[in-house]
């Protein structure tokens, strides 16, 4: 007798499946034909999730899709020794891009990984080399590949999860193919104001690229050079306003020679070391950028006719740099210098670089050229002169403080001082070509790989961009540009891509509103799509520091004024809806003026903030609400002094600063002795010493450099076809301020003046800490490096003017209301097209000016 459950074996065991069972003993199905199943579904069919349909249990595969099976690769040991060749030929032949050490280790371990044996008969790691080399360019990686970062770190993450056997995947694995993960875009939202990427470039996944070099299986993400959309037409769409307080930090790595960007995070407090970092970081831009100055570049050809005969021209000849560390010893020797004018704690003027520091003789020196750029104290200059040791000079009262502080002794007598040359926007992108268009090659620089702003590299959105703003704004001719039908008549009028840039908008003066109502009112007759992209607003917005007077009001006055101006661009409808308004802060404005009473704040500032702005805040929306205006319409910018406005990614770059430079330039300058010409001529003019005295002779250029034609390196813009009320006016509160010098008025010589001493300091506050105060961990937003292409200096102590240096266009609106005239008001408009009447086709501001 056998026990239920007990097992038991059977040479012929009944099969429980009744699939397995043979058909002649299956089991019938129930006689009643209602419960008899009607046209079974294969086994395959996807079952109804639903409880009442019996889902089964196990999992299925619905649609018997098979799973790829991943090859299966042997792993090897490959030297980094080995790849070198293959790895040079692409990254650096072919890519301009420089491996390191560490970054050849990463890509070894990785081919020998995931290519094993096959990386070179099959070719397999070439193919590797070949992406990575092409994602690293797209994320902006910059001219170096480190092992280190972690761009290369998910460039390898990212293509080792598309691999198979060694190869990269080009079709659907797993249901979804590679898409190339690139840096320069971000994904879609669903919302249309983020439709644009970081860029203002749209994904377009149906688009494909014919150049085999993307044919890897990495292009499923591209961009769209023509935007099919209404929101993307418009010119304001590619406008971004950068703060400084979110602009990226860049270092220069001397050892690299490239910027690294700084991912420390930043503080308003940092210690004390950092403020050592803010000065040799500025030292090494700048020396960096004049080693690569044809003056500073020895050449052979030049250095063997040297030996042969004495007599050499001076464009032939190489100068040097000496450290000042270098010059102990070396008594009577002539040497040229490059480091800071600083005051020491004995109150004598010295200079000093990263080696040391040394006394300053300046009784003698001369400016090259003459009276063309100030000198102060903060400034980064080159000297040429001749040392002096220690016993030469401890009778004359400049002897040094010998090895105090890191001053070495003696003293050195300084013949010439200069500014360190300017260098050309195109210059330190390293492109070629007209405006850095169709440059497949680098020069000079080489930094067209670096995203100094977020906004994107040149090198790589720079060609595409300059397509679209062809397309968006520039037009073939002006006959038949739809752009140009504003009011040619009263002398205004142009294309979509006009900035309009009102100076210092003191709103506690009641003509202020008045003269801004004439200028809005001008610009809103235009045609619909031929109003301007951008007003640009600056303080100070009160003449004094309102908050800082106590019992007169306070923030309370000082909203009211914020609230008649809401009240004043409410009457301008047609503005607020199709243009964006930029207000950039001054000392006067909160909160730091309640606190400083409107003395130099450090830099940058924050904007004002919105507890005073909140009206002029609905007062926009109100307007877009009223026409119906859900996405893109106009806003209200508050943002830093400094600031950037970018247009077309890193096309147009536009500086906005307000200070009162050139007044802080006149109370710091350095004293030096008149050149004869300058002597000359302002005894011919009737000036004395007196009226000599708070004016530097000082060099725009190297003292080395031969000079240069200061009308062929900077000029004002569309000089000739300004009104006679838009010109230049003379400064009649300087005693030698009247009249004309060589053919040119004074106020343009000061204008110059300013413009040469910073754009050649490549920094927006080139004073000692003391004189005006930076932020040190944010000091990377003041560099004017690489050159932007313009820079809004709103100075109302320097007259108004528009200058291009080094093809950098400066402008300066000055005051809203002009001095000396009732009821006149004055403004700069620039046009990043160069679509303006009479612009030719260039870029450049135009001063304006009416009456009200």
């Amino acid at each position: 007798m056998i026990s239920i459950g007990s097992p038991r074996k059977t040479p012929h065991k009944t099969p429980q499946n009744p699939e397995e069972r043979p058909a002649a003993r299956r089991p019938k199905p129930p006689a009643a034909p209602f419960f008899a199943p009607k046209n079974l579904a294969p086994s395959s069919a996807i079952p109804s999730s639903s409880p009442a349909f019996a889902t089964p249990a196990h999992p299925l595969k619905p649609f018997n899709a098979p799973v790829p099976s991943k090859a299966v690769v042997l792993p090897i040991i490959l030297p980094p020794a080995t790849l070198r060749p293959l790895a040079f030929r692409t990254f650096t032949k072919k890519h301009s891009l420089t491996l390191t050490s560490s970054a050849l280790q990463e890509l070894a371990t990785f081919i020998g990984r995931q290519c094993g044996s096959g990386w070179r008969e099959e070719g397999l790691a070439e193919k590797v080399l070949e992406e990575v080399a092409r994602s690293w360019k797209n994320r902006n990686g910059g001219v170096i590949v480190d092992g280190g970062s972690t761009e290369l770190k998910d460039i390898l993450k990212t293509l080792e999860g598309n691999m198979s056997g060694g190869k990269i995947l080009t079709g659907p694995r797993g249901g979804g193919g590679l898409s190339r993960q690139n840096s320069l875009l971000l994904e879609p939202t669903q919302d249309a104001d983020h439709a644009k990427t970081r860029l203002g470039l749209r994904p377009a996944s149906n688009l494909s690229r014919e150049d085999s070099q993307s044919s890897f299986g990495m292009s499923g993400l591209t961009t769209a050079e023509e935007p099919d959309d209404e929101t993307l037409s418009d010119p304001r769409g590619w406008l971004k306003v950068i703060h400084a307080f979110d602009q990226p930090r860049f270092t220069y790595n001397v050892a690299k020679k490239h910027f690294d960007r700084d991912m420390s995070k930043p503080s308003l407090l940092p210690p004390a070391s950092h403020k050592t970092e803010v000065f040799r970081n500025r030292f090494n831009v700048i020396h960096q950028r004049l080693l690569r100055n044809e003056s500073f570049q020895t050449s052979a050809v030049a250095g063997a006719r040297a030996k042969r005969t004495s007599s050499i021209s001076t464009s032939m000849i190489s100068h040097k740099i000496t450290p000042i560390a270098n010059l102990l010893g070396r008594h009577g020797s002539n040497h040229m210098l490059l480091g800071m004018l600083v005051i020491l704690p004995t109150g004598n003027l010295a200079i000093s670089d990263l080696t040391g520091t040394i006394t300053l003789d300046l009784t003698q020196a001369v400016a090259i050229p003459d009276d063309s750029a100030w000198f102060t104290p903060g400034m980064i200059v080159l000297i040429d002169g001749i040392y002096e040791e220690e016993e030469e000079s401890t009778g004359k009262g400049l002897s040094g403080s010998s090895g105090v502080g890191g001053t070495i002794g003696g003293r050195f007598q300084g013949f010439f001082i200069g500014q360190p040359p300017c260098e050309k926007r195109r210059a330190t992108l390293g492109v070629s070509g007209p405006d850095g268009s169709g440059a497949d090659h680098t020069i000079g620089g080489g930094f067209g790989w670096i995203d100094f702003l977020g906004v994107g590299s040149e090198r790589a959105v720079g060609s595409r961009m300059r397509k679209l703003e062809a397309r968006l704004l520039r037009q073939p001719s002006l006959g038949t540009d739809p752009y140009s039908t504003a009011a040619a008549s009263d002398g205004f009028g142009g294309g979509r891509g006009r900035m309009v840039i009102i100076g210092e908008l003191n709103l506690d003066q009641a003509r202020t509103l008045q003269a801004l109502r004439k200028i809005l009112g001008l610009y809103a007759t235009d045609a619909e799509g031929t109003t301007p992209m951008t007003f640009v607003l600056t303080g100070n917005f009160t003449s004094h520091a309102v908050m800082a007077r106590g019992g007169s009001g306070g923030s309370i006055e000082y909203k009211e004024y914020f609230d008649g101006l809401a009240l004043t661009l409410a009457d301008y409808p047609s503005l607020l809806t199709t243009a964006t308004f930029v207000f950039v802060p001054g000392d006067n404005d909160g909160w730091t003026s309640s606190f400083t009473a409107g003395a130099a704040v450090p830099l940058p500032r924050k904007p004002v903030p919105e507890v005073f702005t909140s009206r002029i805040r609905r007062v926009f929306n109100a307007a877009n609400a009223e026409k119906g205006i859900t996405q893109n319409g106009g806003e209200a910018v508050w943002t830093t002094n400094p600031s950037r406005v970018t247009a077309f990614g890193p096309v147009n770059e536009i500086v906005v600063l307000r200070d009162d430079m050139s007044a802080r330039l006149r109370r710091s300058t350095v004293r030096l002795k008149n050149s004869g010409k300058t002597a000359k001529r302002r005894d011919g003019n009737g000036g004395g010493a007196d009226a000599a005295e708070d004016v530097t002779m000082s060099g725009a250029i190297s003292a080395a450099s031969p000079p240069e034609d200061d009308d062929d390196t900077m000029d004002l813009d569309d000089n000739d076809t300004q009104p006679p009320a838009a010109k230049l006016t003379v400064n009649r509160n300087n005693a030698d301020s009247a009249g004309v010098q060589d053919g040119v008025p004074y106020d343009v010589q000061a204008a110059r003046k300013v413009v040469k001493t910073l754009l050649d300091q490549g920094y927006l506050a080139p004073f000692r800490q003391s004189i005006r105060p930076v932020h040190w961990d944010f000091a990377s937003s003041l560099y004017l490096y690489p050159l932007p292409t313009a820079v809004v200096l709103v100075d109302t102590t320097a007259p108004a003017f528009c200058v291009t240096y080094e093809g950098c266009h400066v402008m300066n609106p000055g005051s809203l209301l002009v001095p000396g005239k009732k009821g006149a008001a004055r403004w700069v408009e620039y046009d990043i097209a160069g679509t303006l009447p009479g612009g030719g086709g260039t870029p450049g501001g135009k001063l304006r000016e009416c009456t009200f």
